[in-house]
């Protein structure tokens, strides 16, 4: 049996892990925070100069190509190889997958050289990149039939071999064999820049503490930033006092609190 959340929590805290992102330059301040509230320690690292060596050095590594460059795909391949070297967990976050060229054969480069641990996205990006029909807007997206993002969790999760989390009203977590699923959160958590950026740097915070069961501690990680966004939304003003609510929260969470969420993560089969 897994550790409780509560449990992982208390661990991620205690061995505060460093997390080296290569990130969407409209959240770099944000994401750095979330994974600081998360338990963790960021290290904002881009130019290829210098990525191989700090991704020998950190615990976990992002890739997140919500601003991307040429450039940086060619630091994303580089940090990523010497992370999969060292047997660090990476997560990818795709981003706006399907809206332009750039960003579509980038995401195949970084599956293909990389291979992440997790990649994490919302329903149109992780149900296009899975070869399903989606809705993608810019770097929002969403899908329309449950049992269809069911279905493309999982096999995205299968063809990629790595944890796949489809996040949205209802949080979809597969390693290819099982689906947990999780309807919890707020719905203001998508209504402000940068959530699904958060929610990407707090599981690259739970996995590099837990790199052995990478499929719950993305489940516990989202577990997390869920609750920690009602908590925000109901202490908020509107959308700037809740981004600042959402971050002192996800800082606030106890164990307790965590451990009374593993009752909700529902595994459905096909």
């Amino acid at each position: 049996m897994p550790p409780s959340f509560g449990t992982m929590l208390a661990r991620l805290r205690e061995k505060r892990p460093l997390i080296h992102h290569i990130t969407n330059d409209v959240v770099t301040h944000i994401t750095a925070n979330a994974t600081l509230a998360a338990g963790a320690s960021p290290i904002m690292a881009k130019a290829l100069e210098e990525v191989e060596e700090v991704a020998r050095q950190v615990d976990g590594l992002v890739l997140n190509i919500g601003t991307l460059t040429p450039a940086q795909v060619e630091a994303m391949k580089a940090a990523g190889k010497a992370a999969k070297e060292r047997g660090i967990p990476i997560v990818l976050d795709p981003v706006g997958y399907g809206f332009t060229a750039l960003r579509t054969q980038a995401t195949h480069e970084l599956l293909s050289e990389v291979k992440p641990t997790v990649i994490r996205g919302n329903q149109g990006e992780i149900g296009l990149l899975a070869g399903g029909k989606a809705a993608v807007k810019g770097v929002e997206g969403r899908g329309d039939d449950p049992q269809e993002m069911d279905r493309l969790t999982i096999e995205l999760a299968k063809r990629e071999q790595a944890v796949v989390a489809m996040t949205g009203p209802e949080d979809r977590i597969s390693d290819g064999e099982r689906l947990l699923v999780l309807k919890r959160g707020h719905p203001a958590m998508a209504t402000i820049t940068g959530s699904g950026c958060m929610a990407t740097a707090v599981v690259a915070s739970w996995v590099a503490a837990f790199p052995e069961d990478p499929l719950w501690a993305t489940a516990g990680a989202l577990a997390a930033f869920s609750l920690a966004g009602e908590k925000a939304a109901a202490h908020s003003r509107g959308l700037g006092s809740f981004t600042a609510e959402l971050l002192d929260a996800l800082a606030a969470l106890t164990p307790e609190e965590l451990d009374s969420l593993e009752a909700e993560i529902h595994e459905r089969s096909l």
